[in-house]
């Protein structure tokens, strides 16, 4: 499951390749390098579809957002987008995307706009299992230098923009000027990219209740 890759509807210009370490083990990157990456987790979805904020709703006592926060690499900066909330996680920046409620490349803007680290890992808050793949994703973005981002595909073919390590400065080229509105998969286009295959753990999102009832079975007994 972890060979090569072929995507619907990717443009040609994309290499489709996974990288070369075997399947989420970790791959070594200098004390540096691990300090120079900043998680941008968006967290300002208004969460129709599960009726609330889906970032907070507990899962295993703690809430989904702190699943995934706690579990990041603790050398990474963290900045979250949206209205700001308590974490468990120390030292996490908080910015608003402009205007609030303009959609992911707007939070991306934002969440981009103030970090000064060479690498900006996407995530999203309703994404509680997906810090080893982001490090892993990270990891393999130190080793391929001729490469703008490494983007995670899950087991169904889809590329997701939001489990995947950046270089800083390509990102911020990509972005519209008006971000607003700009569907999220729009800023790959312009970008030299990797794809590599994720587990399905690291690629749940709780978009429902369904989906958080799901992501509790995933804790085990």
């Amino acid at each position: 499951m972890y060979g090569f890759v072929t995507l619907v509807g990717v443009r040609p210009h994309r290499k489709h390749i996974t990288a070369d370490s075997p399947a989420w083990q970790p791959v070594g990157v200098t004390p540096e390098e691990l300090s120079d990456v900043c998680a941008v987790v968006l967290c300002g979805g208004e969460g129709r579809r599960f009726g609330g904020d889906k970032t907070a709703a507990d899962l295993g006592g703690i809430p989904v957002l702190d699943a995934l926060l706690t579990t990041l690499p603790p050398e990474w900066a963290v900045r979250c987008v949206g209205p700001e909330r308590p974490t468990r996680r120390d030292g996490v920046t908080w910015v608003r995307e402009d205007p609030p409620g303009g959609g992911p490349v707007a939070g991306v803007a934002a969440g981009v706009a103030g970090t000064r680290a060479s690498v900006t890992v996407l995530l999203g808050g309703d994404m509680p299992y997906a810090a080893p793949a982001a490090a892993r994703l990270a990891s393999h973005l130190w080793s391929s230098p001729d490469t703008d981002a490494v983007v995670g595909v899950d087991g169904h073919g889809h590329v997701q923009p939001l489990l995947a390590a950046y270089r800083t400065e390509a990102l911020r080229a990509a972005l519209p000027p008006a971000p607003e509105g700009t569907p999220l998969k729009r800023l790959l286009d312009s970008l030299r990219i990797v794809v590599d295959p994720v587990p399905a753990q690291a690629s749940l999102d709780v978009d429902t209740p369904e989906d958080l009832e799901a992501a509790r079975h995933r804790l085990g007994p």
